[in-house]
Formats: structure tokens, sequence, C-alpha cells
């Protein structure tokens, strides 16, 4: 049988470019709780951190939110969604998190999400999960016990821990309700306008919960120490905004569009290697050998119960190592 070899091009080229979005995704991600944790250890609240965050990256993204205002009318619910769960929820979750654990601790609690994602696909979505599925959110579970050290009773803080899992599971948010609309053709919600929006509702509910009137502004002006070396804070708080926010939402967004939650989530797992080694190079936050052993089951785990979920509309149970869905001509072209 013929095969188009240009359409399957064009997919195999969205995929391509779907999954270098991820991966820098990932990276941009994965150097925020790096840079926030000096500032934090400054002086700067936790929350206060993340109110600049968020509410800087919202500044620079309000032109695309003017440009796309018509989103409010017709998907005020998605936008809502996101700003709660994907932006708000995840930064203060994770960054009071790691002003109590280790920034790699913090992150490995935090992607038990892609395994939750299948308590998602499973009661929500009500579709039937693997033994595959299942094996992976065991093994994700069982190494996040080897991390957090459980046969020392809990060697860290408990309150920082339950912070750290609340950010998963407004993580499984962000999964979801990225690719919300990736079917619709040129009816989708343009991906730039949900995360202006998404970044203008975090802002303003994080106004009201960190209250950054009572910040002292001044640390802004001086420096912060990242493991015995002086950084401008100022610069710090500008790679957040730019980098770590506003670069990694637009290229994690895009590249669930382009690829799916599930596949996206596998590469976004990377986030928490890459956070872990720069803490460890920059910070000098060294994890003990049972930890990172159970930080490789944790992202083990991740990978089976991501890459074990169905597509979209498919009636089987989820089957491990099944191939990723195809791309539709209107994805690809998202």
């Amino acid at each position: 049988m013929a095969v188009d070899t240009s359409e399957s091009g064009a997919v195999g080229g969205g995929k391509g470019v779907g999954l270098g979005l991820a991966l820098g995704s990932a990276l941009a991600f994965g150097g925020s709780g790096v840079a926030a944790k000096p500032l934090i250890e400054a002086g700067l609240d936790p929350l206060h951190v993340v109110w600049l965050r968020v509410a800087g990256a919202a500044l620079v993204m309000l032109p695309l939110a003017v440009r796309h205002r018509a989103l409010v009318r017709r998907r005020p619910a998605l936008l809502l969604g996101f700003g709660l769960l994907a932006v708000a929820g995840v930064q203060a979750c994770y960054f009071a998190a790691i002003s109590r654990i280790p920034v790699g601790v913090a992150l490995l609690v935090e992607y038990l999400a892609p395994a939750l994602v299948l308590g998602w696909v499973r009661f929500v979505q009500r579709r039937p999960v693997t033994r595959a599925a299942a094996l992976g959110v065991v093994l994700a579970a069982g190494g996040l016990a080897c991390v957090v050290e459980v046969w020392s009773g809990l060697s860290f803080d408990a309150v920082g821990l339950l912070l750290a899992l609340g950010a998963a599971c407004c993580q499984v948010g962000y999964f979801v309700l990225s690719d919300q609309g990736s079917e619709a053709g040129a009816e989708a919600p343009d991906p730039l306008g949900v995360i202006a929006y998404g970044l203008l509702v975090g802002a303003l509910v994080l106004t009201a919960v960190a209250r950054p009137w009572t910040m002292d502004w001044s640390i802004l002006k001086g420096d912060a120490h990242m493991n015995g070396t002086v950084v401008p804070a100022a610069a710090l708080l500008a790679w957040i905004v730019l980098v770590a926010t506003v670069l990694a939402y637009v290229t994690g967004v895009v590249s669930v569009r382009r690829l799916s939650p599930q596949v996206a989530g596998v590469v976004a797992c990377l986030e928490a290697v890459i956070a872990t080694v720069l803490a460890w190079i920059l910070l000098g936050e060294h994890l003990s050998a049972p930890q990172i052993a159970g930080g490789a089951v944790v992202l083990l785990g991740a990978f089976i119960a991501q890459s074990s979920a169905p597509t979209k509309g498919s009636e089987v149970p989820v089957a491990g190592g099944g191939p990723e869905r195809e791309l539709s001509a209107r994805e690809t072209a998202a």
C-alpha cells in the first residue's frame, strides 16, 4: 500500500518539534527552584517569590492577553482552572515546599504527578488501566519512600512533603488543562492566550494570598548567596520570570498540544533530574545513595505510568509500551 510520505513526514516533524519543546520546558522549569531558593534564604517569603514570578510573567504576557481577549468569553472555565491549578497552585506549593525541604526532594515528590494522571484516567475519564500502568504507580510510590527515607521516620519536614504532594496534585491539572481543545482545529483556544490569562488569574489569586505590599522590596536591590557565590537578587528574579516561567510555560503547553499529556509528562520528568543536578552543583544539596536510587525509581515509575496511558477516545485498557497517538494535521499546525 502506498504511503503518503509528505503527511507522515509532517507528523514525524510535529512530534520532533513537540519533543524538543517538552525538553526545553523541562530545562527551563528545572532551574526555577535553584534560582528561587537563594531569594528565600535572603529573606523573601516563599509566597512573595511566587507572586513576583507570576506577576512578572503576567506583565510580560499582557499584550498576548489583550490580543486573545475573546477567550474570556469563550473559555472562562479553562482560564480559571489553568490559573488556579497550573499557575498559582503548582508554584505556591512548590516554592513553599523548597523553603522546608531540599529542591531535589520537592521535585521528586512533585513528579508523582505522572502516576496521579492515571487516577484521572481511571476514575474521572472512567477508562481501565493495565497491570503495567499499576506497576508504574507502585514503583513511583516505592521510590518516593526511599527519597524521603521512611525508615528514618520521615527525616524531612512533614509539612514540606505535604506541600510538595500538593504541587503534584496541581500539576495533574497542568497536564490535563494544557491539552484542552487540542483536537478542535481552528476552534482550539490559542495556547499563548491560555497561558497569558492563566498567569493573570494566578497573579490575582496570589496577590490576595501573598499580600505583596508587606514584602521587603529592598532585598531585590541587594545580593543573594548561592552556595557561597554572591549573585544579584534582581538577576535571579529576571531568570525566574523570563526563563523559568514565560519560556517554560510557553514551550510546555505547546508541547502538550503537539504530543499528549501522557507523552509530554514523560519528558517533563527530566525536570526533576535537571533540578536535582543543579541543586547539587549550585546549592550544595547532596542526596544520599538511597535517595538517588529512590529518585531513579520514582522517574521510572512515572515513565511506565505515563507511557501506559491510553490515547484519547480509546476504549481499550491502558497498554504498556504502546505507541504515541498520531498527530492530526490540525495538531501539527497548532
